[in-house]
């Protein structure tokens, strides 16, 4: 490294710990994920992370660092809240580009709301038009509710290209890479780094390397991230009341994000009560005695295998649907057909079953009762939705106690309530699992009894 060089990469280094000093002057609560980042150099990229590494050319942080002070505090802070929020830790196949714009615009617009004077960069004021609309159409601005947003209305790439002018800041091509790739492409760039705390560390007897010795797995990083993300929660519901509406799109965001998710399916298989089914268990077969008794007998086994098994299936339950005026018709459906289609697919069905799929709003408007796959298959055909008024959840459970004094259930294992949230909740603790499942439409608070379980579902889930 010849000595202009040496000193641009100490000058950009300086750069990005002033970025992230003044940073830490506006924002104490996010001391964690401000400090978080380890510095390497790399003429591959302008400036990018994998919530580990803050991997920059110095050449470009010296550039925009020259042009407008106010963007490269920015830009520093779109890296960190890109983390904050998790955008990198994508586990399923997207539309890069339509998801790198929605990650951009939510990480903008939330550091546009805090309202950070030396953070507010000339590109804020371009992007206002574009915040205002989805504002407008959204409950929730969040990257996953722009990402089906423009997906749904058809984006074109000339658009997504318009738009990703607007809100760039940072390249996201580590999201994407493997760990090898991403090892390769670190560990042939420059040999200046810093540890993110402004404590050079010391570089390793080969001179390529500008990787750290410790390299985190992408699991550890989003564990990491997920605690940060949790803790700035925690200390932003009394710091956003310091400071009004101004954190309140951050709030949502990490609110969002902090969000336990879960999988419908796994989580219908709580219901499951162990029996026997017609099936030959291969567990309890014993090959060493059965083919002795065809060396012994010729084709006669000695021990046949057992033909019956004891499997968790789905026996008894029942699935509520508030069919008030708030919750459509159409979303219903989707959800009883999804429920359907994890019991088909698993094979979650005894031969003999005993389901109510009960419909209410402020009264029990139908019971149907199915007790095989064939029941269930002509109620789906033919499903109609009764009721559209208002919303009690305590009918359904006077009902279902009813059904029960009258021994219509012998063992029921749990109720799911599908609703929008919006109603009265029994006083008493029933004596069967209850599940509500609600659609996220980004207003909810969803508070259930504490005796109650609680599954918040996306609408495209469903």
């Amino acid at each position: 490294m010849n000595e202009q060089h040496e000193k641009m990469s100490r000058l950009a280094r300086d750069v990005l710990k002033l970025d992230r000093n003044t940073l830490l002057v506006n924002l104490r609560f996010m001391d964690m994920a401000l400090s978080q980042f380890e510095f390497i150099e790399n003429d591959m990229t302008e400036l990018a992370t994998d919530g580990h590494y803050l991997v920059y050319n110095p050449i470009h942080v010296l550039t925009v660092f020259k042009g407008e002070k106010e963007a490269s505090v920015r830009d520093y802070l779109h890296v960190v809240f890109h983390c904050v929020f998790q955008h990198m830790f994508i586990h399923s196949l997207i539309d890069e580009k339509l998801w790198n714009l929605a990650c951009d615009i939510a990480v903008e617009k939330t550091i546009s709301e805090l309202g950070i004077r030396s953070a507010n960069a000339h590109r804020q004021s371009l992007q206002g038009s574009v915040i205002t609309k989805l504002q407008k159409e959204l409950n929730l601005v969040t990257a996953e509710k722009i990402y089906h947003y423009y997906q749904e209305n058809n984006l074109s790439d000339s658009e997504i290209e318009r738009l990703a002018h607007l809100f760039y800041a940072d390249d996201h091509m580590l999201w994407y890479m493997t760990e090898d790739q991403k090892n390769k492409m670190l560990g042939t760039g420059g040999n200046s780094q810093n540890d993110g705390n402004g404590n050079d560390e010391s570089e390793s007897s080969d001179s390529e390397s500008g990787v750290a010795s410790v390299n985190l797995s992408s699991l550890e990083m989003e564990s990491t991230w997920k605690d940060i993300a949790e803790h700035m929660q925690m200390d932003l519901e009394t710091f956003s009341k310091e400071r009004g509406d101004q954190a309140g799109g951050l709030v949502q965001n990490l609110r969002e994000v902090n969000r336990e998710k879960y999988n419908y399916e796994s989580f219908l298989r709580r219901f499951a009560v162990r029996g026997e089914v017609m099936k030959l268990d291969m567990d309890e077969f014993d090959y060493i005695f059965y083919t002795y008794g065809l060396q012994l007998y010729g084709n006669v086994p000695l021990i046949e295998p057992l033909e019956y098994k004891e499997v968790n299936r789905i026996k008894e339950f029942v699935v509520a649907i508030d069919t008030s005026g708030s919750t459509s018709g159409e979303l219903v459906q989707r959800f009883i057909q999804k429920t359907y289609n994890i019991l088909k697919s698993t094979e979650s069905f005894f031969s003999k079953i005993n389901l109510h799929i009960i419909q209410c709003d402020a009264d029990i408007q139908e019971d149907a009762k199915i007790t095989n796959q064939e029941e269930f298959d002509l109620y789906l055909k033919n499903m109609q939705i009764h009721g559209l008024g208002g919303t009690d959840f305590r009918p359904v459970f006077r009902y279902v106690n009813e059904l029960i004094e009258q021994k219509d259930f012998q063992n029921l294992k749990g109720l799911i309530y599908f609703t929008d949230g919006w109603g009265v909740f029994p006083e008493y603790i029933p004596d069967y699992e209850t599940a509500f499942v609600f659609i996220d439409d980004g207003w909810n608070n969803y508070d259930v009894p504490p005796w109650a379980m609680k599954l918040i579902l996306q609408e495209n889930e469903i």
